[in-house]
C-alpha cells in the first residue's frame, strides 16, 4: 500500500516514514505539512492512504480530509493525532475519514490499523467509538427506523457499529469472511451508504 504522511512536525514525519518504511507491504510515497499540501500531493501521486494529523497551519486535517475525499473517493484517510476533541472526531468522520487513531499507539498498532483500512475496514479506537456513540445519540431527532433488512443483516450492522472488522464478525457469527463481505455490500446497497464508516455511524445514530 502507498502511504502519504501529513504532519507539520518534521520529526514526526521523519519518524513515521522510517517506521512505516520497514514494512514490506508499505511504501511511503510522500509527505506533506498541512491539509492543502496533502491535497496537492494527492493530485500528483494518488496514494492509497493519507495518514493525516489534525492541528496544522494553513489547513488542518479536518478540512484536508474534506478536500481530499470530495475529489478522490478512492483515497482513504486515517487521522493520526494526539487530540480526542469531540468536534475534531465528529467532523473528521463526517468528512469521510476511514480511521481515527491516537499517536500514543505502538508502531505495530498503527501499521495494523493502516492494513485494516487498506482492506476496506474502518478503524477507530474503542474510546473514540465510545465518544462518537455518545455524540451521535445526543443528536438523535427521529424515532428508530423501520428497515427492510433481515435479522442476520441487523446482526452484522450492529457488530459494524461496535467497530468490529469483517474477520472479527465472521469469527463471532461463525461465517466466512466472504459471506460477511457480501452482507456488508448488501447493507450498503439497501441503506444507500458509501462505506463501513457510514454503516457504523448509521447504526449508532439510528438503531443503538
Amino acid at each position: 500500500m502507498r502511504i502519504l504522511i501529513v504532519d507539520d512536525d518534521a520529526l514526526i514525519r521523519d519518524s513515521l516514514k522510517l517506521l512505516l518504511g520497514l514494512e514490506e507491504d508499505i511504501e511511503v510515497v510522500g509527505t506533506a505539512v498541512n491539509g492543502q499540501n496533502a491535497f496537492e500531493q494527492c493530485q500528483k501521486i494518488r496514494p492509497d492512504i493519507v495518514l493525516m494529523d489534525i492541528r496544522m497551519p494553513i489547513m488542518d486535517g479536518v478540512l484536508g480530509t474534506k478536500l481530499i475525499k470530495s475529489h478522490f473517493q478512492d483515497i482513504k484517510v486515517v487521522i493520526l493525532t494526539t487530540f480526542k476533541d469531540d468536534d475534531y472526531i465528529k467532523e473528521a468522520i463526517k468528512n469521510g475519514a476511514e480511521g481515527y487513531i491516537l499517536k500514543n499507539q505502538s508502531s505495530d498498532s498503527i501499521v495494523e490499523s493502516l492494513r485494516a483500512v487498506y482492506k476496506g475496514n474502518a478503524v477507530f479506537e474503542r474510546d473514540i467509538m465510545d465518544k462518537l456513540s455518545g455524540m451521535l445519540k445526543d443528536e438523535k431527532k427521529y424515532p428508530k427506523l423501520e428497515l427492510e433488512i433481515t435479522d442476520r443483516e441487523m446482526d452484522i450492522l450492529k457488530l459494524i457499529g461496535d467497530g468490529m472488522s469483517n474477520k472479527e464478525i465472521a469469527k463471532k457469527l461463525y461465517l466466512s469472511e466472504g459471506t460477511v463481505r457480501n452482507y456488508v455490500t448488501t447493507l450498503l446497497e439497501k441503506l444507500s451508504l458509501r462505506d463501513r464508516t457510514q454503516l457504523a455511524i448509521f447504526y449508532i445514530k439510528n438503531l443503538s
